[in-house]
C-alpha cells in the first residue's frame, strides 16, 4: 500500500466582465481575424476595479469545498499558484485561509502559467510525507493588470480566472489504476528567464510592471517541452497515450495544444479546451479547464488525466491524475 492524494472535487469563477476581440479592436491596433488565427482566443474574462485575487481565489474555492462536499476546517493545507498577489507580502493563500476559515498553513506558488502542476504537486507531497491529510489547491490571476494594453502582442493574449481542487490523502494499491494523482513531474530552464517576463518589481523598479514576451522563441521551447514532459509522465506509470482519457492542457495558444494533442494521437473531442472562451488565465487555466470539464459531465469518476503547462522562468511541468 502507498500513501496518494485524489482529488475530491473542484469549482471555479470568472470575473462577470468579458471582452472580446471586437471590443480590443477599439483599443488597441488589431483585429480578431489576426487574434483568432495565431491563438484561437475570441474572448476573455477581465476583473472588475477593486476586484482582487483573493476574491477571484475564495470564490473558486468556496465553490471547490462545496462541490467535494467537505467543511473548511478540515482542510489543513492551501496551495494558491498566482502570478498577481494581492500584495507583495504576506502570501495571498493567508487571506483565502482567514476568509475560509482553514486550519494549518497557507502559502503562495510562483511558477507562473505553470503554477498550478507546481502547486498540486506540492500538495500531493505534503499529503504522501503526511504534514497534511487535506489540501486546497487554487490557481487564481487577476493577469490583466499587468498587461500593457498598447502592446498587441501581448494585450491580448490573457485573461482573469481562478479555479480550485480539494485533495485529500488515501491508501492506495500503487498502481496506475489507482485514484488521484499518480505522478508529477516539474522542471525549469533559468536560462531563459528573458523570453517571458515582468518588466518591473519590488527589487527592481518598485512597481508591477508590464509583461514582455518573445512570443516566437516561447512558442517553439513550448512545443519541445511540453512534449517531452508529456512523454515523462507516460512513461513514469508505464503507460501508452491510448491510456489517456482527457489532456487538459494549459491553456495558452490553441496551436499548441492542437500539437501536443497530435503527438498524443487523442481526438479534438478528448481535448478540453476553453482558450477560446477564457484566453490565457496563467496559474488559472488548468484548474477552470477541469472544473468546466467535470461539472458538464465529460469528465468522469476513474477517467484518467493528463495536465501539462509552461510558464516564465521557464518553467514546466505535467501532471497524471485518475479521476
Amino acid at each position: 500500500m502507498v500513501k496518494r492524494s485524489r482529488v475530491l472535487g473542484c469549482g471555479s469563477y470568472l470575473p462577470a466582465n468579458v471582452v472580446t476581440n471586437r471590443d480590443l479592436e477599439a483599443r488597441v491596433d488589431t483585429s480578431d481575424e489576426w487574434i483568432v488565427q495565431r491563438t484561437g482566443i475570441k474572448s476573455r474574462h477581465i476583473a472588475a476595479d477593486g476586484e482582487l485575487t483573493s476574491d477571484l481565489a475564495i470564490a473558486a474555492a468556496t465553490r471547490a469545498l462545496e462541490h467535494a462536499g467537505v467543511d473548511a476546517a478540515s482542510i489543513d493545507c492551501i496551495v494558491l499558484a498566482t502570478t498577481t498577489p494581492d500584495n507583495t507580502f504576506p502570501a495571498t493563500a493567508t487571506k483565502v485561509q482567514a476568509a475560509l476559515g482553514t486550519k494549518g498553513f497557507a502559502l503562495d506558488i510562483q511558477a507562473v502559467c505553470a503554477g498550478f502542476v507546481y502547486a498540486m504537486s506540492i500538495a500531493d507531497n505534503f499529503i504522501r510525507i503526511g504534514q497534511a491529510n487535506r489540501a486546497l489547491v487554487i490557481g487564481a490571476e487577476t493577469f490583466s493588470r499587468l498587461l500593457d494594453w498598447k502592446d498587441r502582442t501581448t494585450c491580448v493574449l490573457f485573461g482573469d480566472g481562478a479555479g480550485a481542487v480539494v485533495m485529500d490523502g488515501y491508501d492506495a494499491a500503487g498502481t496506475s489504476a489507482d485514484r488521484g494523482v499518480l505522478s508529477t513531474h516539474l522542471h525549469s530552464d533559468g536560462a531563459q528567464y528573458g523570453l517571458l517576463y515582468v518588466d518591473g518589481g519590488p527589487s527592481t523598479t518598485g512597481t508591477a510592471g508590464h509583461v514582455r514576451m518573445n512570443g516566437q522563441d516561447v512558442f517553439r521551447h513550448a512545443v519541445s517541452k511540453l512534449s517531452s514532459v508529456v512523454e515523462e509522465a507516460l512513461a513514469a506509470n508505464g503507460l501508452e497515450p491510448s491510456a489517456v482519457d482527457w489532456l487538459v492542457p494549459h491553456q495558452a495558444n490553441q496551436r499548441i495544444i492542437d500539437g501536443i494533442a497530435r503527438k498524443l494521437k487523442l481526438p479534438t473531442d478528448k481535448v478540453v479546451l476553453t482558450v477560446d472562451r477564457h484566453g490565457n488565465t496563467s496559474a488559472a487555466s488548468i484548474p477552470l479547464a477541469l472544473c468546466e470539464a467535470v461539472h458538464d459531465g465529460r469528465v468522469k469518476r476513474g477517467d484518467l488525466i493528463l495536465m501539462e503547462a509552461i510558464g516564465g522562468g521557464l518553467t514546466w511541468g505535467a501532471a497524471m491524475v485518475r479521476w
